[in-house]
């Protein structure tokens, strides 16, 4: 198999998405704390490349004393800045690689939350036993049936409980991942849902993201029973110079590249 057939987009099933997954961040953890966690921190909530904090945005509301679960929690920054806010955080990821570095970095700070490895698909938590759900940009673009993600957020969280995650904005998918100028051609229809797949020699799917347009997130939010609240989509800061894959500075004076969707469980 030639390097043009090693990315392509098709359909792929449940069982080697979630495989090509884990095996993707389990092998690629070290390189992306070398990379960006610096950016992240040990002790901070960044919901995006863009840099938007919790702390600013308020997105959660007041955590003090909540329960909070954070899916995709990667090396659970976010988790452990909850902490530091009064919150009880858990932290689960899929990819033990992810997890391994968030252990490092509890001892580095003396922050430490409980951390667990489960898929997002089967959460194993009783019903409404948390009063918030979020993730910066974990584990919803990296399934293939995220309605299933949202029915089992909606299940784990108490009425009244709010669900925030951010994603790629779905507008970023009509272009290529180039933060340069070759990144401001439409080349993709918005409208094509098939995933973005790496795959190897055989075939084999190594890495997988998902698209879904905002009605289709929209849709299915509704379809498990929350109320939308809000769709957060934040502009590129003055002085920001940062690139983060393909976020930068010139795409994002154009167009949004994050959408943060906020959400919650009727009381």
């Amino acid at each position: 198999m030639d390097d043009d057939n090693r990315v392509t987009r098709r359909r792929v099933g449940d069982a080697e998405t979630r495989e090509a997954n884990r095996r993707w961040w389990d092998a690629d953890a070290d390189a992306y704390q070398a990379e960006h966690g610096r950016f992240l921190g040990d002790v901070d909530f960044v919901w995006c490349p863009e840099g938007l904090r919790e702390a600013d945005a308020r997105l959660l509301g007041d955590v003090a004393g909540q329960r909070v679960l954070e899916l995709g929690c990667g090396a659970a920054s976010c988790s452990r800045w909850l902490a530091d806010q009064g919150a009880r955080p858990v932290a689960m990821d899929l990819s033990v690689g992810m997890l391994r570095h968030a252990a490092q970095a509890a001892a580095r700070s003396g922050v430490r939350v409980p951390l667990v490895q489960a898929d997002a698909l089967a959460l194993p938590f009783a019903d409404q036993s948390f009063d918030t759900v979020c993730t910066a940009f974990g584990a919803v673009p990296f399934v293939e049936d995220s309605a299933t993600l949202m029915r089992q957020v909606y299940r784990v969280l108490r009425p009244g409980g709010r669900w925030v995650f951010s994603v790629t904005h779905p507008m970023r998918w009509i272009f290529l991942d180039d933060p340069g100028q070759g990144g401001l051609t439409a080349v993709h229809s918005y409208f094509d849902t098939e995933p973005y797949v790496e795959q190897d020699e055989r075939g084999v799917a190594s890495y997988v993201e998902q698209h879904r347009t905002l009605g289709d997130r929209i849709r299915e939010l509704v379809s498990a029973g929350f109320r939308l609240l809000d769709l957060v989509e934040p502009e590129w800061p003055e002085g920001h110079e940062g690139i983060w894959g393909q976020w930068s500075p010139l795409r994002g004076r154009l167009f949004p590249g994050t959408a943060i969707f906020v959400a919650d469980k009727p009381g």
